[in-house]
């Protein structure tokens, strides 16, 4: 079944792997690769286009083009790349989060009402290849401890924010570890997902089914 995906990404963002041997690549490049996905997957794609530049318009008028899109899609894909944070800038300044906060909530307009996205998190490799920036891994207990706190606060308070997420641990080496569905934005490595992007996507949109289980932060603090 064709679904339409908004992706949420820092444009201009080169602190990510090369694709291709492409010196400058930035993620917009990693979109690029995700739109071809897409397309073979019967999806519909419903962020920005290359060359499609809004960075010249007002900050309302960028809003509503972005709103749109939003709108008129069920599921976020939300790239995570080292460089995708303005440190100096408030969080309710930068798009990425207002994207994220946008997708989250019910939105009402004359021509319908469009219900919460499904949302996932793609990790993308900084310049050395390394996702070390937000996963560590630890193959002794095959797991990922993942540094939520070095996201945006929106996008890290809905994973480990299942209802009963307390009924979905283990214990490894003196550690507790989570199994089962524990986050409602689930994270997925770059090369993990172009394996398997209809899985991923469908695996968002199982989640999406089961919303009453999770504690949705859906506003900008």
């Amino acid at each position: 079944m064709a679904n339409k995906i908004f992706v949420s990404y820092k444009h201009n963002d080169t602190l990510v792997q090369q694709l291709h041997n492409k010196l400058a690549t930035t993620v917009r490049d990693y979109v690029d690769e995700i739109e071809v996905l897409l397309d073979e997957n019967d999806h519909i794609y419903k962020g920005e286009h290359d060359g499609e530049d809004l960075g010249s318009l007002a900050d309302s008028t960028i809003g509503s083009k972005l709103g749109d899109k939003i709108f008129d899609s069920s599921v976020t894909i939300v790239l995570v790349s080292l460089g995708m944070k303005e440190t100096w800038l408030p969080e309710k300044e930068q798009w990425i989060p207002w994207e994220i906060s946008y997708s989250l909530k019910e939105q009402s307009r004359l021509s319908g009402r469009s219900k919460t996205n499904a949302v996932l998190a793609v990790i993308l490799p900084d310049t050395a290849g390394s996702y070390s920036y937000f996963i560590t891994y630890n193959k002794n207990c095959n797991s990922r401890t993942l540094n939520t706190n070095w996201l945006f606060r929106i996008l890290g308070d809905n994973m480990f924010n299942h209802k009963k997420k307390e009924d979905e641990i283990r214990t490894c080496n003196g550690s507790t570890i989570y199994t089962g569905d524990p986050s409602y934005i689930q994270s997925v490595e770059w090369e993990k997902f172009v394996s398997n992007p209809q899985g991923y996507i469908e695996k968002a949109l199982e989640l999406r089914g089961r919303i009453a289980e999770y504690e949705i932060v859906k506003n900008l603090k």
